[in-house]
């Protein structure tokens, strides 16, 4: 897996993190992560790419382990918040999901998993006792992913000629990408592999009227429309079914304080 986050080290910012689209859906998820994750408290991130998450949590005094699968991506994360001026409140790790019990650390008050790192976990329910072995009772976990119904991407690669990548999170045992499986899980499901030690406690859209990121171009050129549309989702964002026909839907859990 880590091959495939190494090789996109170097271009992920460029690509998404300071483009248009990109800024409004992580704005978005900022929105959340700041209403549960108060100043002095400590939170695991997993997949954390380049550090924006991390940095931007620090600023508000939480104390953050940022973590990743790939070297490069966490030498990024550590060297944006020196710039920063945070590397007291930013450790960090290279952790794969898959690795997570390896993890010494405990007693998180929350763990951050933003735009699609758990897509890349071939058995999510593996991984469900380990996390909540390392969050205290109570903790929050919000878990950003890649849904499989995206009605933007249908019809965004149908009128380009590519009806394989229209339909790609559709195929059995989800798409290859630089070697690596994503797989493409319904909100239903992953529910479901992360009972009984979570409950849910809501479900939003990033990215179902807002369009995709790879429309970049295409939104530039249209940025009233881009902001009218964001608008919407953001007063829309809980209502079924955006959640579900989202590029990504943005799911909270809360560890419960024994499972059910």
């Amino acid at each position: 897996m880590s091959a495939a986050f190494e090789a996109a080290a170097a271009g992920y910012d460029r690509q998404f993190t300071d483009t248009v689209i990109g800024t409004l859906l992580r704005r978005a998820v900022w929105r959340r992560i700041d209403a549960h994750f108060a100043a002095s408290a400590r939170v695991l991130e997993m997949n954390c790419g380049t550090g924006e998450d991390a940095v931007h949590l620090a600023r508000r005094g939480v104390r953050v382990l940022a973590t990743d699968a790939a070297a490069s991506m966490v030498a990024l994360t550590a060297a944006r918040a020196e710039r920063e001026g945070l590397r007291e409140r930013v450790e960090v790790a290279q952790l794969s999901w898959e690795q997570l019990d390896r993890l010494e650390q405990h007693g998180f008050d929350g763990v951050l998993s933003n735009f699609g790192g758990l897509n890349c976990v071939a058995d999510i329910e593996s991984i469900r006792k380990p996390l909540a072995q390392r969050l205290r009772p109570g903790a929050v976990a919000v878990l950003c992913l890649m849904g499989p119904l995206v009605p933007w991407e249908w019809l965004w690669f149908t009128l380009r000629g590519e009806p394989r990548k229209a339909w790609r999170r559709l195929a059995r045992g989800g798409a290859s990408w630089r070697g690596l499986r994503i797989r493409y899980p319904s909100i239903g499901r992953l529910r479901r592999s992360l009972a009984p030690e979570f409950e849910p406690l809501r479900v939003a859209a990033i990215g179902a009227l807002v369009p995709p990121p790879y429309t970049e171009s295409w939104s530039a050129r249209h940025p009233g429309l881009l902001r009218l549309l964001d608008r919407w989702e953001r007063r829309l964002e809980t209502l079924p079914p955006l959640p579900w026909l989202a590029d990504h839907y943005l799911l909270e859990l809360r560890r419960r304080s024994s499972p059910v």
